[in-house]
């Protein structure tokens, strides 16, 4: 058998992030724990009762991997990716950004103090409960669980455009964004984008193909791909005909 070109790797690779993806969502919608264990609501409660819940748990995890893998969460095992992926598929709409990207900052700073004055008022944190809120739920919880992150990300994606959720809404995303510009500015080995400028032919088909709408083309210009909207996923790699970006650590 002959050597895989790198069009096949490409290709490959794009199928196993968007089936990563949809087994993401598939798993997030068919078992209510993993929509408790990423629940913005049930950590402010269990910080109410000074007890460091499951979703505390995972939400650290998250920011500590976004020191050395940056936001590559969001492209490739986030749930609510997942389910973008579907309405890309569908309209092909597109976020304008903007200013506007702003309000996830605030929700989720909202959020965060949230967590922090009731664990305060609480005492602090003293004792762990991994599965706190999970063992019973009422039918009326599921149901807006279920129904609640097709409601916010398919009428936006239409509307507004793909994604509107992670460049506008997303709580999370900030929390990755601050991992992610720590270790920019630290400057200790992390996987992120590399640009060959030389290789470059200014077709634009990298910044037509980033699902955040970023205009990567003008970054790799530039020789630097750092954007805190960036998700490397690695559409622009893939697509790039020259091979004039690539992942780096």
């Amino acid at each position: 058998m002959g050597r895989e070109t790198p069009q096949g790797m490409a290709m490959k690779r794009q199928i196993t992030r968007r089936a990563l993806l949809l087994v993401s969502f598939v798993l997030f919608q068919s078992l209510l724990i993993f929509h408790l264990f990423f629940s913005p609501v049930l950590v402010i409660v269990a910080a109410s009762q000074g007890v460091v819940n499951g979703s505390l748990v995972i939400f650290v995890l998250l920011f500590l991997s976004s020191l050395f893998l940056g936001r590559a969460f969001c492209g490739w095992l986030c749930p609510g990716s997942g389910l973008n992926e579907l309405c890309a598929a569908a309209t092909n709409k597109r976020v304008p950004g903007g200013r506007f990207q702003k309000a996830k900052y605030m929700i989720s700073g909202v959020w965060l103090s949230a967590i922090a004055l009731l664990a305060l008022r609480a005492g602090g944190f003293h004792s762990v409960d991994l599965f706190f809120g999970t063992e019973t739920t009422a039918i009326t919880q599921e149901l807006i669980m279920f129904f609640g992150v097709i409601a916010i990300i398919v009428p936006a994606a239409f509307l507004v455009g793909t994604r509107t959720n992670c460049q506008y809404v997303c709580w999370l995303a900030p929390i990755m964004i601050a991992g992610a510009a720590i270790q920019h500015r630290a400057g200790w080995p992390a996987l992120h984008l590399a640009a060959d400028t030389e290789l470059c032919e200014q077709c634009g088909t990298c910044s037509t193909a980033c699902p955040m709408n970023l205009d990567v083309m003008d970054r790799v210009l530039k020789q630097d791909l750092y954007h805190k909207e960036c998700i490397l996923c690695g559409s622009c790699i893939d697509v790039c005909p020259n091979r004039a970006i690539s992942y780096a650590v």
